[in-house]
């Protein structure tokens, strides 16, 4: 199978893969050479530093061997055609990972690979970062019944976010800016997958998100190929900035969770991103279990 949506593993398989990072993160050793002899390739187009290392190093602690590839070395629809790119590299390949640009092309690959494809992040979702998010907030309460505030950009973390809380029965509040709000493709196909007591709530009001919620999300306000908006964005995203006023509106035992990297003062302030219930780095070592986690599974 790939593993192009968090929604492919389906309720009952995100489940186990959350179930499974568990087990890793507690015990390393349980998972350790378990896919010796298998061939892991990491391709990205995009530049990544935790998306990099936790993969690479995931790959390595499961005994298999992963080679990582940059846009420069493939030219993914510049040298060679996407569909081209997919035949070859099925024919070294136990797994391909690809962090893209463009969602279309990782359809493309998956259309032509026998591999499984993952999505290691596209314009349209981010599910690998979607496994860690709701890893870290496994470990601070149970899933089911939880609300999850994200502040700031309906972008593809944000889509990953609705799909797979939906699934685990987190109830998501987002709140964005005017013309910013996630896809309404995605919010209608989470609200058609959320379990009974989940809810999908789509707003502008970052106050009305946050107040009560388990946990308070916010992403950059310009992510990477979106320079030239980062003025713009920065006047119309600062009342979204979470800082110790806005957070102070969850719950008392509320979590703060923000994929990085971090623009501290934009987004969010010092206060916020080190305050005590900050878990923001709990999320970037659980990229390297969840990982691990999704191999296993991929791997049978």
């Amino acid at each position: 199978m790939d593993f192009l949506s968090v929604t492919d593993l389906g309720g009952d398989g995100l489940a186990e893969v959350l179930a499974t990072a568990a087990v890793v993160k507690a015990d390393p050793g349980r998972a350790a050479g378990r896919l010796a002899g298998r061939k892991v390739g990491l391709f990205f187009e995009k530049p990544s530093t935790r998306t990099r290392v936790s993969c690479e190093v995931a790959v390595a602690d499961l005994g298999a061997v992963p080679l990582v590839l940059k846009q420069d070395e493939v030219g993914l629809g510049k040298r060679e055609s996407v569909a081209d790119v997919a035949r070859t590299l099925d024919r070294y390949l136990d797994v391909l990972a690809f962090r893209v640009f463009r969602h279309d092309d990782l359809v493309i690959l998956a259309e032509h690979a026998g591999a499984p494809v993952i999505n290691l992040l596209s314009d349209l979702e981010h599910p690998c970062q979607a496994l860690a998010d709701l890893q870290t907030l496994a470990e601070a309460r149970p899933l089911a019944g939880a609300t999850l505030a994200f502040v700031g950009d309906g972008n593809n973390v944000c889509h990953s976010l609705l799909l797979g809380g939906a699934l685990c029965g987190v109830s998501l509040r987002v709140a964005s800016p005017p013309g910013y709000a996630p896809a309404p493709e995605i919010v209608e196909r989470a609200r058609a997958l959320a379990v009974p007591g989940a809810a999908v709530e789509i707003g502008e009001d970052p106050e009305a998100a946050v107040r009560g919620a388990d946990a308070v999300y916010t992403d950059v306000w310009a992510s990477m190929g979106q320079e030239a908006e980062a003025a713009e964005r920065r006047r119309l995203f600062q009342p979204y900035q979470v800082d110790e006023r806005l957070f102070g509106l969850a719950g008392p035992a509320a979590i703060f969770l923000h994929c990085l990297p971090a623009h501290r003062g934009d987004e969010v302030t010092d206060g916020v991103a080190d305050h005590e219930r900050s878990r923001i780095f709990d999320q970037a070592e659980n990229r390297m279990h969840a990982f691990k986690a999704l191999l296993l599974h991929l791997a049978g």
